[in-house]
């Protein structure tokens, strides 16, 4: 790295970080992406004259507000909410909606900015935005999540729409909450448009939707193992998470032949040594999106499962780990366990659940590594078929949005390896990805002027 590039990224950061204090997760996402692109934006002073990095930081739009919303025992209750409108380049703004109890503006903003990266890899016209809430559905009644979801879109619905704004589900956003939000901005705007997706089956959602980042990141991990002549053939893969992109990645790395032996929540993970089947699966699906259950319990049911309380399953061997659960899963201690357990390929499902020091300990073990701005891009890449469906007025089978994603997930890894790269052969995915994204959003903000 260059004198000029060291100190444009030291600057940069320094500038960041006092203009946007107390926001560790946008500071870590920005400097993951600017240590990619900096020496690239050496060699291209044009970019460096437009401050197009300067202006991808910088939200085009930030709305906050409050959430008034009453319980069932007739208390009323408060909670904040976020739309993080970033970047609209080269399409509406387009990322998910997340409800938990950790959301917060710095969550929302680095969100928000790696969906702009994300978008653009999978080619499709869409721009980058987050929203969410610090509300929790866990324990809440389907009323409760119901009156919720309708204060919360009562406000939202204001900054929304299908050549504006389109949002998604996300974390602590499923198919139920996706149902009461669109509910209400129906009832409220008076129309019938793509407006959210992941939509109910029978009013305009698209098949494979529920599968999409489970099954994208799969497909691009089979991607990264063909560089080296390996398939999931006969792996064990450790899966984090027990959600919605856990339970998918899980299916597709079992279909495909992989031995899956951990799931996660927030209070533990299971290892099953004799691996996950479509039976064992199928409780799964059932204790998570039914009974919304814990993890813990598919212990108590499977007796040769073990269950690990307050840990993280990235201490047990695998060839392949997947973290599918949140950000910062992976921290420097973890990605040494996996590495000396001889795993050696790391797929992301989730967004940035990897520190930069145990990115760096990935690397320099010339392990397969993917960030999840590639690796998990397939969810928001279906969600754009979902929208070209209902703009169409069109419902593709399921073979269809299948072979789209798939070609979609081939199209990020080659981008990748073009811009990723190295002298010695090696792949850098998160180089590769990084810069890939950024031209293409950075091309259009100049042809477009300086707004």
């Amino acid at each position: 790295m260059s004198k000029f590039t060291e100190n444009y990224i030291a600057n940069f950061m320094n500038e960041l970080v006092a203009k946007n204090p107390g926001e560790p997760e946008f500071h870590q996402a920005v400097r993951e992406v600017l240590e990619s692109v900096a020496p690239y934006l050496e060699t291209s002073p044009y970019l460096l004259d437009q401050k197009i990095m300067e202006r991808m930081v910088e939200p085009e739009r930030v709305i906050m507000f409050r959430v008034p919303w009453m319980d069932d025992k007739g208390e009323i209750q408060i909670n904040r909410g976020y739309r993080v409108q970033m970047n609209s380049a080269i399409g509406p703004y387009k990322g998910g909606i997340r409800f938990h109890k950790s959301v917060n503006l710095s969550i929302m903003k680095f969100l928000a900015f790696e969906q702009v990266y994300k978008n653009a890899l999978t080619t499709l016209p869409m721009g980058g935005g987050k929203g969410g809430s610090d509300f929790s559905p866990r324990g809440k009644s389907d009323a409760e999540v119901m009156r919720f979801c309708q204060s919360f879109m009562t406000e939202l619905q204001k900054h929304i729409g299908p050549d504006t704004d389109v949002p998604a589900g996300d974390i602590g956003v499923g198919g139920r909450e996706v149902g009461y939000l669109f509910g209400q901005y129906k009832r409220l705007r008076d129309e019938w448009s793509g407006t959210l997706t992941g939509k109910g089956q029978t009013w305009g959602g698209s098949l494979l939707r529920p599968e999409a980042t489970g099954y994208g990141a799969c497909y691009f991990a089979q991607a990264m193992l063909a560089t080296r002549g390996k398939s999931f053939e006969g792996q064990t893969v450790c899966i984090s998470g027990s959600g919605n992109v856990a339970q998918y990645a899980a299916q597709k790395a079992m279909r495909l032949g992989a031995k899956v032996v951990t799931l996660s929540d927030s209070n533990g993970f299971i290892y099953d040594p004799e691996g996950l089947d479509e039976e064992k699966l199928e409780y799964v699906f059932t204790l998570k999106n039914v009974l919304r259950g814990r993890i813990k319990e598919y212990a108590d049911k499977y007796p040769q499962a073990q269950y690990f309380a307050d840990q993280r399953p990235w201490g047990i061997k695998c060839d392949i780990a997947m973290p599918c659960a949140t950000q910062n899963e992976i921290d420097a201690d973890d990605a040494r366990k996996l590495v000396e357990n001889g795993c050696y390929c790391v797929t992301e499902g989730a967004n940035m659940p990897t520190t930069p020091e145990a990115i760096a300990i990935f690397q320099s073990h010339k392990l397969l590594y993917s960030p999840g701005k590639a690796s998990n891009a397939g969810g928001v890449a279906t969600s754009g078929l979902e929208m070209t469906q209902n703009s169409i007025r069109q419902k593709w089978t399921r073979e269809e949005v299948d072979e789209h994603l798939h070609r979609i997930m081939s199209d990020i890894h080659d981008a990748c390896i073009k811009y990723g790269t190295e002298e010695d052969g090696y792949i850098n995915y998160v180089k590769g990805a990084n810069i890939a994204g950024f031209l293409k959003v950075a091309n259009a903000m100049v042809e477009q002027g300086l707004v």
